[in-house]
C-alpha cells in the first residue's frame, strides 16, 4: 500500500495546492457520507433479511463457514451466497468503469480530474443509485416485509450497490478507507501508535470521521427501522444522491496533466 500524504508540501504551484487542499476536504466529507450510507445499509439488511450484511463480506465469509458446517442458527446459505455475488459483480462493472478511464487517460498522458477525485469515482457511483432504486422498488413492493424468496434478491441488489462504491473508492487511493468496511481504517487508526511517525492532524480526521460514521450509519439505519421500517432504506439512498450531485458539482471542471508529489505516512 501507498505511503504518501496529502497534507505535507506538495511540489505545485501554490494556487494548484490550495485548490486541492480545498478538493481533500470536500473528499473527505464525501467520503464520511459514504461510510454512513453503508453503515445504515449494512444495519438494515442484517436486521430486516436474515442476518445478513450487504456491504462487510468478512462477516459474510464467517457466515458462509457456518453454513456450510451447517449450524442451526447460521444464516441461510442461499442469502450469504447471493450477498456475496451481488458485491462481487459491483466491483467488477466499477472496476470495468475504472480500468477504461485510466486507460484512456494513459493514452492521453493525463490523470482525470487529478489525484483527489476523477469523475469515473462519481460516474461509477452513480450506477450504484440503480440498485438502490432496484432495492427501494421491490422492498416498497413488499410492505417492507418481503418474503424468503425475495431476500436473497433484495440482498444481492443491495450488495451491487455496495460492491460497485467499494470499488469506485478504491480508485481514489485513500489509505484505509473503504466506506464499507472498518478493519482497515482501525488498523491504520490503532496501528499508528506503534510507528515513530506519526499520522498527521488530517489524516487522524480522516479515519476518525470514518469509524464514527460507519456507527452513526448503523444507529441511524436501525432506529428508522425500529420507528419507520418502510423508509428505513431511503436513508443510504438519499445520502448516495447528496454525493454523486456534490461530487459532480465540485470536481466537474479538475483535470490535471500529471499527479502532484507527496510524501508523508498515508495515501490519499
Amino acid at each position: 500500500m501507498s505511503t504518501q500524504s496529502v497534507t505535507t508540501p506538495l511540489i505545485a504551484p501554490v494556487g494548484r495546492v490550495e485548490r486541492q487542499v480545498n478538493d481533500v476536504k470536500v473528499r473527505n466529507g464525501l467520503l464520511a457520507a459514504l461510510t454512513v450510507s453503508s453503515g445504515a445499509v449494512d444495519a438494515i439488511s442484517f436486521l430486516a433479511l436474515g442476518k445478513i450484511f450487504t456491504a462487510f463480506m468478512t462477516g459474510n465469509v464467517a457466515f458462509l463457514g457456518m453454513a456450510i458446517a451447517g449450524y442451526p442458527s447460521a444464516p441461510n446459505i442461499v442469502s450469504v451466497l447471493a450477498s456475496m455475488a451481488g458485491f462481487a459483480g459491483g466491483i467488477y462493472i466499477a472496476t470495468r468503469i475504472v480500468r477504461r478511464s485510466e486507460e484512456s487517460a494513459a493514452d492521453k498522458n493525463q490523470q482525470s480530474n487529478g489525484a483527489v477525485w476523477p469523475r469515473e469515482t462519481t460516474f461509477a457511483l452513480s450506477i450504484s443509485l440503480l440498485a438502490h432504486l432496484c432495492f427501494l422498488a421491490i422492498w416498497f413492493a413488499t410492505g417492507g416485509q418481503p418474503g424468503a424468496s425475495v431476500i436473497p434478491v433484495l440482498l444481492a441488489i443491495w450488495a451491487l450497490a455496495m460492491g460497485n462504491q467499494s470499488a469506485a473508492v478504491r480508485q481514489l487511493n485513500v489509505g484505509g478507507i473503504f466506506t464499507t468496511a472498518a478493519t482497515a481504517t482501525f488498523i491504520f487508526f490503532v496501528g499508528d501508535w506503534a510507528y515513530n511517525r506519526s499520522l498527521t492532524s488530517e489524516e487522524h480526521s480522516r479515519l476518525r470521521g470514518v469509524l464514527v460514521s460507519l456507527v452513526i450509519g448503523a444507529t441511524a439505519g436501525s432506529l428508522l427501522l425500529i420507528h419507520a421500517p418502510l423508509y428505513a432504506p431511503l436513508l443510504p439512498f438519499v445520502i448516495t444522491v447528496g454525493v454523486v450531485a456534490a461530487a459532480a458539482s465540485v470536481f466537474r471542471h479538475r483535470v490535471e496533466t500529471r499527479k502532484p508529489r507527496v510524501e508523508g505516512p498515508l495515501a490519499i
